[in-house]
């Protein structure tokens, strides 16, 4: 198992870290725009199931986001292919050694 991100790997990590990041708050908009779109149950109901689910977002976006160094990496990729902001094809773009050990740090995860 890999323990420090090789060069190709961090390349594709910076690369594909932003297009992760772009498929989170789309998914995170339309849920607000889902929570939004009818307040039924009035308004100051529909701010506060907003702002849980603002708040949920947020701690999700924070471990699959936050502080993207070479040093926490595999744990920022663990956390953003068990989201499913990554396609399959976009995971292969790592090496062996990379997808083991996302593979392994997720299945600590879960």
């Amino acid at each position: 198992m890999a323990r420090e991100i090789k060069e190709s790997d961090w390349k594709v990590f910076r690369r594909l870290h932003g297009i992760a990041l772009e498929r989170f708050c789309q998914r995170v908009i339309e849920e607000v725009q889902s929570a939004t779109s009818s307040c039924a149950k009035g308004y100051h109901d529909c701010y506060l199931e907003l702002f849980a689910l603002i708040r949920s977002r947020d701690k999700e976006m924070a471990k699959a986001f936050n502080d993207p160094r070479r040093s926490n990496a595999f744990i920022l990729l663990a956390n953003i292919k068990e989201q499913g902001l990554l396609t399959e094809e976009e995971l292969m773009q790592f090496s062996p050694e990379a997808r083991e050990t996302i593979d392994v740090i997720a299945s600590i995860f879960k």
